[in-house]
């Protein structure tokens, strides 16, 4: 079945229906699932060949309901198919990679088109140069961009480049964001710090959002060492007022770098990220995810001072092997890229991704306190990066209830680790959703209630980031 993309004239958020109205219209419009059979059976083989069932940490069978874990085969706009052919709404956006929905005509085309003139060369492709200029027209405060695969990379290089251009040893990072690489030096400050030195360990410290002081506190206890400061200028918490104009000034009053991760951010939070929404210009910035709508493609973006140690065209300091991959420039992800960034200059996909945001925010919280639940289910986030809270009787965070929520929205054919939206959501996914969203909530106010252990079917879900199994 083909999907409709959202567009101005069938999206309740762009066209200026209440949240409200949008949420008294909902109604179960798609069959829900049946089945999760050959999907179980799938994890199972998986795990005997691939550690953790999966190649990313954050699709692994412990962060879904046990038996509840399907397996995707398609996708199409917002939605996605399973191995028992069953359909589901897809808040999360594939990680956060897909802001124009899956398998986009127009992307998939461009990609296919460079992929028959082939892949990889010796040399650079020409397409290096034009992906080049349509991200660089999109980050206003960088001179130069670096292609890689992976947003940790593209971070990675980021503070080693940070580190040559300073000559100083230390990060430090905000501790309030979740992710920025899969190497040992952010990895050290989470809870799954096995097989990392305690030297690396030492060499990355941690500050609080929107608490200068904090930071202040690491460049009064560590003068003249820190490299840069790396955060995301907003991740679920919008920062206060000034906050990172100080950071930034903060950080070059005292010799270092100023990095946003805008991994996430870039494509959703605005087409250059948080730097762009909240006008600061940061010294490096690191992209992925959207930029090639989920082709895999990331980029370190900076200051042609900076960016230039990993060059040809500078001789007074030592060079940095800045990133050197051989597919960091596949010639589909770059098509892709381009590709992109076209759909993004023809029409405003960064306001429709706000707005279909907010009236899902604003739905969800009204069905919430219908509910009487208001304090215990919740939103936070930006609206076009949105995240659900849980909390049990006591109001702490539960990731049981967590678990049940996500059970009872998989049962009603919404898969929904995050609330993320994509362009590709249309009126009759926000009636499913709404809908979805009330059976749910209904469940979670009976756990509340009489208890969850009856309502519960199988383990909680449990942090990526945790010690033992």
């Amino acid at each position: 079945m083909s999907i409709r993309p959202a567009d101005p004239a069938h999206c309740p958020a762009v066209r200026g229906e209440s949240p409200l109205a949008a949420h008294a219209r909902a109604r179960q419009v798609y069959p829900v699932p049946g089945a999760f059979d050959r999907s179980s059976d799938h994890m199972k083989r998986a795990h005997d060949l691939i550690p953790g069932g999966a190649h990313t940490y954050a699709k692994g069978d412990d962060q879904f309901p046990e038996h509840m874990s399907p397996v995707i085969v398609r996708g199409q706009g917002c939605h996605v198919f399973d191995l028992d052919g069953n359909r589901y709404i897809e808040l999360g956006s594939g990680l956060r990679s897909v802001t124009l929905g899956h398998a986009h005509p127009r992307i998939c085309e461009a990609a296919s088109r460079a992929m028959q003139q082939g892949t990889n060369f010796v040399r650079p492709a020409a397409l290096e140069l034009q992906a080049a200029e349509a991200m660089l027209a999109n980050v206003p405060g960088a001179d130069m961009i670096k292609f890689a695969k992976n947003g940790s990379d593209a971070t990675t290089a980021a503070v080693k480049l940070a580190r040559a251009y300073t000559g100083r040893d230390l990060i430090a990072l905000c501790y309030d964001q979740p992710f920025f690489s899969t190497d040992d030096w952010f990895i050290c400050t989470t809870p799954m710090d096995a097989g990392i030195t305690d030297a690396t360990r030492r060499e990355t410290l941690t500050f609080r959002f929107n608490n200068l002081q904090s930071l202040q506190k690491l460049f009064d206890d560590y003068p003249n060492r820190i490299a840069a400061v790396l955060m995301e200028a907003e991740r679920d918490e919008v920062p206060a007022p000034g906050y990172l104009a100080s950071v930034r000034d903060l950080a070059h009053r005292n010799g270092a770098l100023l990095i946003f991760d805008e991994v996430i951010a870039g494509m959703r939070l605005g087409s250059g990220g948080g730097q762009v929404l909240h006008n600061i210009t940061p010294d490096l910035s690191t992209f992925g995810k959207a930029i090639a709508n989920g082709f895999a493609l990331a980029a370190l973006a900076g200051k042609r001072e900076f960016m230039e140690l990993g060059g040809l065209r500078q001789a007074e300091r030592d060079r940095v092997f800045l990133l050197s991959t051989t597919n960091g420039a596949e010639s589909h992800a770059l098509a892709a890229c381009i590709e992109t960034t076209a759909i993004y200059r023809e029409r405003d996909v960064i306001s429709n991704l706000r707005n279909i945001g907010e009236t899902l925010r604003d739905g969800f919280n009204a069905i919430s306190r219908e509910h009487g639940i208001a304090d215990y289910l919740q939103t936070a986030g930006h609206p076009s990066n949105l995240v659900f809270v849980t909390k049990d009787p006591d109001h702490q965070k539960s990731q049981p209830y967590r678990t049940l929520f996500m059970q009872e929205l998989i049962r009603r054919g919404v898969l929904a680790p995050s609330l993320v939206v994509s362009d590709a959501i249309t009126e009759r996914d926000l009636d499913h959703l709404f809908w979805a969203i009330d059976g749910a909530a209904g469940v979670y106010a009976r756990a509340l209630s009489d208890g969850i252990e009856p309502l519960l079917e199988g383990r909680p879900v449990k942090p990526v980031f945790r010690k033992r199994i």
